[in-house]
């Protein structure tokens, strides 16, 4: 039985079976915590810094969609997918050294659409970025 289409009894276990992506591994992301209430993951500034030497911006969006995205798949369930359909980030501070920490939690879980707020800090606990992300849940189709 595959992460796809087994009960989930434990977020952590789930999310290490199925895996975070190509992206958020070269990116070096960690979940901490996870579950369809709660999901944390951290990210290093190291490598992820545009040419200024401050966190890219996009590497908050990526840290943001990586941890909404398996959220909502985590409550989709077995046999459905959750594909996201819209984003967007507000970032209010610059990270430039260390890790970043996202807390990612639900604003609306539905049958077919979920949304949820992800808040970034830095290693001082100040809000660096706030990322909304929207999924679309569906049945997956065999392939």
């Amino acid at each position: 039985m595959t992460a796809e289409n087994s009960p989930v009894d434990d977020g952590m276990d789930w999310a290490r079976q199925r895996g975070m992506g190509a992206l958020a591994e070269k990116m070096g992301i960690e979940f901490t915590e996870f579950s369809i209430q709660r999901s944390v993951a951290t990210m290093p500034v190291e490598g992820n810094t545009q040419p200024v030497g401050l966190l890219h911006g996009g590497a908050y969006v990526v840290l943001g969609e990586s941890l909404g995205s398996m959220a909502a798949n985590l409550h989709a369930g077995p046999g459905r997918l959750a594909v996201g359909v819209d984003i967007n980030a507000t970032h209010t501070r610059s990270a430039t050294s260390g890790f970043v920490t996202g807390v990612c939690t639900p604003v609306h879980l539905g049958r077919s659409l979920t949304v949820h707020e992800i808040v970034v800090t830095d290693d001082q606990g100040r809000r660096c970025s706030t990322i909304r992300i929207t999924n679309m849940i569906r049945e997956r189709t065999p392939s």
